[in-house]
């Protein structure tokens, strides 16, 4: 067990729309849906202390603690939720789900079609990030809580976040958007469709019909997923990294195989992203994305936030962040701010990159049990029966982080 963990954890599922069918903003329709989530910590008397995590694009329910019990299978946040930690489960009840659209347990393209026994493939509908919080709202009516603590996540994680705010006000009291934006830019939507048609490129795709067929669009989602990682880290952070030095070799090989360290990793991550990810799931997922725009339907952000008055939030961005730049965070923080919301914005000096929020982990533990404990205050959040208060962790020097298996489930 990990030092201040949760201990073994597992996932639960929920389902719903066996009856009704789900409707989607695309006018489709999916039934039934299910979602998968774990909790950690326990709900106080008056189920007012819970706290929804929201993951990245390739990010899952396993937010913290010991999948299954097992010690090599730590959760994605794992330095941030936990007895004493930012999200502190000693005192709050924290909650994560895997959208709809993704291939960790909840409904998404790999998930089996009822109308035909096989899996949906490119026969699922498209979701939106509206979509996918949607469902996570019939989650937290499923788990009895009328209204959470807050809601927090980054880059797709912070989308969400949003989506609560902007369309479901009267249901948190907090959010915390984290490395990331209000609609995606010209820019972005070039990097998530040059990362699809590596995968339409990949022949074994067959237009998403590959379940039940040995050979998988590997090689495309590899390449997607190498194409994400760039724009994860920043110059700087790369070079810090990787520098110009040779993997394996001593000087240049003039030959076209893998040589600087830079590539090794690229192509060490592109296939290892593969053994765990959905190459249909990345289309809808990063589709999801590039739909999402809070400005939409007046072309006021600020509008988008009209009752939202009562919702405190704390945003944060990093000065490296080169695919969410902070100018992002900006423009939704002078949103929030004529809309009359209590806005807190912190833009962290940080070197990291998007990758930033999982690696500079002294600093978002500060920022986070800072806001948090001003909301306790502020809405006297009783703590669940027995709690014990703990010292937080020592605070250690992560100057360098050896902590590629956390970054690689950022975005």
């Amino acid at each position: 067990m990990t030092t201040n963990s949760v201990g073994p954890v597992y996932t639960q599922f929920f389902t719903f729309a066996e009856e009704e069918p789900f409707p989607l903003e695309s006018g489709e329709t999916l039934q039934p849906v299910t979602l998968a989530y774990e909790t950690y910590g326990a709900l106080n008397a008056d189920r007012s202390n819970a706290i929804l995590i929201c993951h990245a694009l390739s990010g899952g329910a396993h937010a913290a603690g010991e999948l299954d019990g097992d010690p090599t299978r730590l959760g994605w946040w794992e330095e941030t939720i936990g007895p004493g930690k930012a999200f502190d489960t000693d005192r709050f009840f924290v909650i994560c789900s895997n959208v709809i659209g993704s291939c960790y347990g909840s409904t998404g393209p790999a998930s089996i079609n009822p109308a035909t026994g096989k899996p949906y493939g490119l026969n699922f509908p498209v979701v939106t990030i509206g979509d996918m919080v949607r469902a996570q709202v019939k989650l937290i009516d499923h788990l009895g809580i009328e209204r959470l603590l807050c809601v927090a996540g980054g880059s797709m994680g912070g989308m969400q976040v949003l989506e609560w705010a902007a369309h479901h006000p009267q249901r948190l009291r907090a959010a915390i958007p984290i490395a990331t934006t209000a609609h995606h830019s010209p820019m972005l939507i070039a990097f998530s469709e040059v990362g699809r048609q590596a995968i339409y490129a990949d022949p074994a795709w067959n237009h998403g019909a590959y379940y039940d067929t040995a050979q998988k669009p590997d090689a495309g989602l590899a390449v997607a997923r190498m194409v994400g990682h760039i724009t994860y880290l920043s110059e700087e952070s790369m070079h810090l990294k990787f520098g110009r030095r040779l993997q394996g070799h001593e000087k240049y090989g003039y030959e076209f195989e893998t040589e600087f360290e830079v590539e090794s990793y690229l192509k060490y991550n592109g296939h290892k992203f593969t053994q765990r990810f959905d190459a249909n799931s990345y289309l809808y997922v990063t589709k999801a994305m590039d739909y999402f725009d809070l400005t939409q339907p007046t072309g006021s952000l600020a509008a988008a936030f009209a009752d939202s008055a009562h919702v405190k939030f704390l945003v944060i961005s990093f000065t490296s962040d080169w695919l969410y730049p902070s100018y992002h965070s900006k423009q939704l923080v002078s949103a929030l701010t004529a809309a009359g919301v209590d806005v807190t914005y912190l833009d962290v000096k940080s070197s990291w990159g998007h990758d930033a929020f999982l690696l500079e982990v002294e600093t978002m533990t500060n920022l986070l049990s800072s806001f948090l404990d001003r909301l306790v205050r502020e809405e006297r959040v009783a703590a669940p029966s027995g709690y014990m208060p703990r010292p937080r962790p020592a605070s250690r020097n992560h100057t360098v982080l050896p902590r590629t298996q956390l970054a690689d489930n950022l975005a």
